[in-house]
């Protein structure tokens, strides 16, 4: 019996699907996963069938399908499982993960392959090529070409294959009518193939994976071993560990089964290192993906992922990696696990993309891996309690010791006037004798810009965002001040905007400035900066990178993004500029999070012979935490924090969610606030907290309050997300409401 009606999800904050009609002429066509053009209160729209079926709607006029857009399906069922059960959990509409997880929608049709002209020779035969070869002995601009085409498309082996045009002419500096020379007599043809967008660079080979080291194997095994009864296992490898290494292996294991892998990133930047790796062992079977690709780059991984023909794959990805179409899945590996890179901001859905890549795992009836040198609280609390499997690096590979850690107090060297700009004695001296060997260095400040702020030396006036509450950043080499969190700008002001004083002075310090002052340090030294100001334009991240393992940059600057993975044979100091701004942040993930930097970026230091040295800048050298990193003492940690957690009720002993509530009007965001507070408190009492005006109180306009609200395992999270759309639904219908957003962030943190 064929199907009446059709479910669709339309690319809308609106919850619920929508249910349309299927005409007579489309019912061949109207398909799970196909895109449909509808309408929808009067404008056009794109929408995903996800369900059919005979259930007469039961409230008003249904209207028809209008179009089909494609001839197949462009989402299957394990996609549509996956944003249904973001959306329930994440708590945003299905329309939004739509708009997160679709491809470009004007792109998909206008999608071409990309061709280039190889050529080949029009005998498989060596006799015939050998006569061929005797007759050009007169001819050796043709000569050269020919042979050259039989090095390159290495004729008469197994491995025999067509030669980019391109490609043999430049090896053979030659022209194009030399080429077409040997066309037109037959030795060689030429014809297009359809070739890929992307160039990650380096050569494409089959090497089979490394042997482990003893510790290596015994951590391979164990994994493999504990995925016979798990479906998630946590990695604790320390830095340098070797990890990649164990992924190869079980990457190629999965390869061999025709199955396909997901190796997820926090960082763009990382993904440069990683995927010559994984090249040289899987070849054409690597592809990566993330947002500075072009929308013609995303299309064609898409297609290469849902190729019912090319089952098998690695696709190396950051968070919106996990919204490719697979279906045959065998393997998630989530490196850096902790990474709060992995959780979706803004806009919805607010995913955190180590979670739902478990649950897209389990969709598929694949083994999730977690790794990292400092899990996050809640992960290896599931290791411990045996939710997940558990497996221990506690050594780095070859042998090679943890970097050296020096405590350098800032607050004596300023008392003692030692500091020279930002920098203390200890890390100077150690700059020093370092350049002085040749070897590298890396120095963290975790702000990017100039100065953090502008402040009038006579009167204490600061620019600030016009549209935010914040203050604006100075960035020197556009003499501008900045908002990070609107973009707003304006040119440096010469005088105070409230006295009309000529005093305004910088405050604080962020990676320009640090990048600027070096300079004047070490003026001999290359000095290079890595953050979101330099890293822009698509390839930024793999120039920086490349330089720096290239040895033409001495000292790299940067924020977070260096902290993470990178693996540089010569470096061997890193300086950590100002570790109490991570310590004394307003958040109870501060002192995890400020262990995990300090241990990341820690870990670029020394990763071969050359021993590595670590120095900490701190005004508290006796900190809790700051002595844990010292001891690189990552289970101490995790007690500490476990036990403070469990005493004031935060993950992983609850859930969070944060309602956001903004409206442009201070007085009823207020009003609105303490509404839905008092309305919340009727269903979870006294777990409700707020409402409180967070960090940044304003952002373009827009007054903010916060709710925040802890749920235990009393209440099912089906039951959590009725009664918040409940009570959201009994505060949006009061008068005035319509000025009021609403935004829920489940897992915030």
């Amino acid at each position: 019996m064929d199907q009446e009606y059709a479910d669709i999800i339309l690319p809308l904050a609106v919850r619920g699907r929508f249910t349309y009609r299927i005409p007579g002429s489309l019912k061949e066509l109207v398909v799970k996963g196909i895109r449909v053009k509808v309408h929808f209160n009067n404008k056009l729209y794109p929408g995903i069938v996800c369900e059919l079926h005979n259930n007469v709607p039961v409230h008003g006029k249904i209207k028809d399908i209008i179009s089909v857009y494609d001839n197949t399906p462009l989402i299957n069922d394990s996609q549509l499982r996956l944003w249904k059960w973001i959306s329930d959990y994440y708590m945003c509409t299905e329309g939004e993960v739509m708009k997160a997880g679709l491809l470009p929608g004007k792109s998909i049709n206008d999608y071409k392959n990309r061709t280039e002209t190889f050529i080949a020779a029009t005998s498989d035969s060596e006799d015939d090529l050998n006569i061929c070869l005797d007759k050009l002995k007169k001819a050796p601009a043709q000569l050269t070409v020919l042979e050259n085409w039989i090095r390159l498309s290495e004729f008469g082996t197994k491995n025999q294959h067509p030669v980019k045009k391109q490609q043999l002419l430049k090896e053979s500096d030659s022209s194009e009518s030399v080429v077409n020379s040997l066309i037109k007599k037959k030795i060689l043809k030429s014809f297009p193939l359809p070739v890929s967008r992307i160039d990650y660079g380096g050569d494409l080979k089959n090497q089979a994976p490394h042997a482990l080291s003893k510790a290596q194997d015994e951590a391979y095994r164990s994994i493999r071993d504990q995925f016979l009864s798990k479906d998630i296992v946590l990695l604790h490898g320390v830095t340098s560990s070797g990890k990649t290494e164990i992924y190869v292996h079980l990457i190629a294991e999965q390869l061999k089964k025709g199955k396909q892998v997901l190796y997820l990133l926090p960082e763009i930047a990382l993904t440069t290192q990683i995927i010559q790796r994984l090249k040289k062992h899987f070849g054409n079977s690597t592809a990566v993906y993330h947002s500075k690709l072009n929308d013609a780059e995303r299309i064609e991984i898409w297609q290469k992922v849902a190729d019912s023909n090319n089952r098998s794959g690695i696709i190396l990805g950051v968070r919106s990696a996990i919204f490719l179409p697979f279906s045959n899945l065998g393997l998630v590996i989530t490196d850096e696990e902790h990474d709060s890179s992995y959780k979706q901001q803004d806009p919805a859905p607010r995913y955190h993309a180590r979670d739902t890549a478990i649950m897209l795992a389990s969709i598929h009836g694949a083994k999730t891996l977690l790794g990292s040198a400092s899990p996050s609280i809640e992960s290896f609390y599931n290791a411990t309690t045996g939710k997940y499997g558990l497996v221990t690096l506690a050594e780095r590979f070859g042998q090679i010791r943890l970097p050296d850690i020096i405590l350098a107090n800032t607050r004596e060297a300023y008392r003692k006037k030692m500091m020279v700009s930002h920098f203390t004695p200890e890390l100077l001296y150690s700059i020093d004798n370092a350049l002085g060997k040749g070897e590298q260095v890396i120095l963290f400040q975790n702000r990017r810009g100039f100065a953090p702020y502008i402040e009038c030396s006579d009167c204490g006036w600061i620019p600030s965002c016009v549209q935010c509450a914040v203050n604006l950043t100075y960035h020197k080499g556009i003499n501008k001040l900045i908002c990070h969190y609107c973009g707003f700008s304006i040119n440096l002001p010469h005088n105070c905007g409230s006295c009309n004083s000529a005093g305004l002075t910088t405050k604080g310090f962020g990676t320009e400035k640090i990048e600027d002052e070096i300079k004047i340090i070490f003026p001999a030294a290359r000095i290079a900066r890595m953050d979101q100001d330099t890293t822009r334009s698509k390839n930024a991240f793999n120039k920086i990178i490349k330089a720096f393992e290239e040895r033409q940059i001495d000292i790299l600057v940067g924020t977070q993004m260096i902290s993470k993975g990178l693996d540089f044979e010569n470096l061997t100091i890193v300086g950590i500029l100002n570790a109490d701004n991570m310590l004394n942040y307003p958040d109870f993930r501060a002192h995890e999070r400020s262990f995990q930097l300090m241990e990341q970026v820690s870990g670029r230091a020394g990763r071969r012979k050359t021993p590595g040295k670590v120095i900490i800048q701190t005004s508290d050298p006796l900190h809790r935490i700051v002595r844990l990193v010292l001891r690189h003492d990552y289970v101490n940690m995790y007690r500490i924090q476990a036990e403070e957690r469990k005493t004031f009720n935060y993950p992983p002993f609850c859930r969070i969610i944060k309602l956001i509530i903004k409206h442009k009007d201070r007085g009823q965001v207020n009003y609105f606030s303490e509404m839905l507070a008092a309305e919340l408190k009727k269903s979870f009492g006294k777990n409700v907290l707020g409402p409180d005006e967070p960090v940044i109180s304003k952002v373009q306009f827009w007054y903010i309050k916060v709710i925040m609200l802890k749920t235990g395992r009393e209440i099912s999270a089906g039951k959590t997300r009725s009664l918040i759309y409940k009570t959201i639904n009994i505060v949006e219908s009061e008068k005035g409401a319509s000025g009021l957003r609403l935004a829920i962030d489940v897992d915030p943190y």
